[in-house]
């Protein structure tokens, strides 16, 4: 029987979640957790064996929760939730430590047969994030600098970035207006020698930059 916790906080996916596992007998859920705030004392009450979470979670983002729990926790499977395929969120989660990921809107029996493909060491992602990893993994022994002079501020920033969140949330979190997150990130853009946020992420989770 495989152990699952669910970190989401709309009240009806899991309800719904719930109802599809009370009727499963292969399936047990041990926990349901509207936040990610003291994730590491949640998941060890849980005891799961797969967590489904939903990468964009109030408080602490699903990326951070992630990292927590695989520093902790590194035999427990993660699956991610997202809306869109191709959020850039979802690559950082999966380099963080996620093992793939589901769409919300996903069938019962997809996400059924996608907690048993990760519990068994399986990767269940699109094509879109495959390659992305992919690319990923075939950069990873080029040669680059490994300095890049970003100010405390930048390297702050850019650890928000990685961790998922928006634009205005960094703002929040940094106490500065959004106007000045975009001109940060157009000079983190300008010093790692990058075009995009998927770019930057990647390259610092790389190179440890944060």
């Amino acid at each position: 029987m495989i152990r699952v916790a669910i970190f989401d906080d709309n009240k009806t996916f899991t309800d719904n979640l719930s109802l599809l596992f009370e009727g499963s007998e292969d399936y047990v859920l041990t926990g349901v957790f509207s936040n990610a705030l003291n994730v590491v004392q949640k998941v060890a009450k849980a005891r799961p064996d797969v967590v489904i979470m939903d990468i964009k979670m109030p408080e602490v983002s699903g990326i951070e929760a992630v990292k927590t729990i695989k520093k902790d926790f590194p035999a427990i499977q993660i699956l991610m939730q997202t809306v869109f395929e191709d959020d850039d969120k979802v690559f950082a989660a999966i380099c963080a430590g996620a093992s793939g990921y589901i769409l919300k809107g996903t069938s019962p029996d997809g996400i059924l047969e996608a907690i048993a493909e990760v519990y068994t060491g399986g990767s269940p992602m699109s094509p879109t994030i495959a390659r992305k990893v992919l690319s990923f993994f075939q950069t990873v022994h080029q040669p680059e600098p490994e300095f890049y002079d970003l100010s405390k501020r930048e390297k702050d920033i850019l650890r928000c970035l990685v961790d998922g969140q928006s634009y205005k949330m960094i703002a929040d979190t940094c106490f500065i207006s959004i106007n000045t997150v975009n001109s940060h990130i157009r000079k983190i853009y300008e010093k790692l020698h990058v075009n995009s946020s998927q770019e930057a992420i990647s390259k610092a989770i790389r190179q440890r930059l944060v």
